[in-house]
């Protein structure tokens, strides 16, 4: 029994993973609306470096899952046949392929005609990466508290969640006009995604009563689920607050209240991974619900 944080290197890889997606989606929708002028655009390519920077801590703390950050190539090598190579593999070409187009913007060598490809071709990339991320644990028939709809409903709330409030964190670090009522409704976004991630924790936690094995129970792998599960709303409601309050008195909230916001998204949507990886169960000889 335990709460997952040892399994701290994947929390971090798929909470700052899928976050890094939903950020992505947001600034590459506001590049191609064509209502930025060239200077904006290429202020709004330059803030996607924070996108990059997380998405890199988060490959590296993937690493340290291996034992040697030697072994990381190894897990490439069941590429189609294994979920855990497929993960990997569609990381890495969402990272390649956004990090190289990126920095070819940066640098102004990126024609103006292959830059909407390039940011639609990135956001599927970025997709696929998190519904990879889904098939590693939700195709594990011997692992219940896995094998749910929960898991890609958790998964993707968390790109839903942080996404949002990334992308529009990093517009304002570009400097970019955040007044359009497009973006006005990224908040609602991550609150509708906040309401459904409480309905989820709500009906898995019922759920878990119902699953056990010849040699444990699952209610018991985690014995304070509600109470993490409470401190983690707690958190994410915050971080909402601290974007949206400011918003409701017609003032832009400050970068920096944006950064606090995001801390506490990282912080609260940690605390739902460690439960997930502390819900780790095999079925033993018989499950029975």
């Amino acid at each position: 029994m335990g709460n997952g944080w040892h399994e701290w290197p994947l929390m971090v890889f798929t909470v700052f993973g899928q976050c890094v997606v939903g950020g992505f989606i947001v600034l590459a929708l506001a590049l191609m609306t064509g209502k930025l002028s060239r200077e904006q655009e290429q202020r709004v390519v330059g803030s996607m470096f924070g996108l990059w920077v997380l998405m890199g801590i988060g490959f590296i703390a993937s690493t340290m899952h291996l034992g040697s950050p030697l072994r990381a190539f190894n897990s490439l090598n069941r590429v189609g046949a294994s979920s855990l190579s497929n993960e990997i593999a569609s990381g890495a070409i969402f990272f390649a392929v956004g990090g190289i187009g990126w920095l070819l913007a940066v640098c102004k060598k990126l024609p103006a005609g292959l830059r909407s490809l390039w940011l639609v071709v990135t956001m599927v990339l970025g997709v696929i990466f998190v519904w990879m991320m889904v098939r590693v644990y939700n195709t594990i028939d011997t692992v219940p508290t896995w094998y749910t709809v929960w898991t890609p409903l958790s998964f993707f709330l968390t790109l839903f969640i942080g996404g949002p409030l990334l992308g529009f964190m990093l517009l304002r670090v570009a400097g970019v006009d955040v007044d359009g009522w497009a973006l006005r409704l990224l908040p609602v976004v991550s609150l509708l995604a906040l309401l459904l991630s409480i309905m989820v924790v709500v009906m898995q936690g019922s759920e878990l009563a119902t699953i056990r094995s010849s040699v444990q129970q699952a209610s018991a792998l985690v014995p304070d689920y509600g109470l993490l599960m409470a401190w983690r709303v707690v958190l994410l409601a915050l971080a909402l607050a601290c974007w949206c309050v400011p918003q409701i008195r017609g003032r832009k909230p400050a970068v920096s209240l944006l950064g606090l916001a995001f801390v506490l998204i990282l912080a609260g949507e940690m605390i739902g991974r460690g439960v997930f990886y502390g819900l780790h169960m095999t079925v033993g000889m018989a499950v029975a619900s």
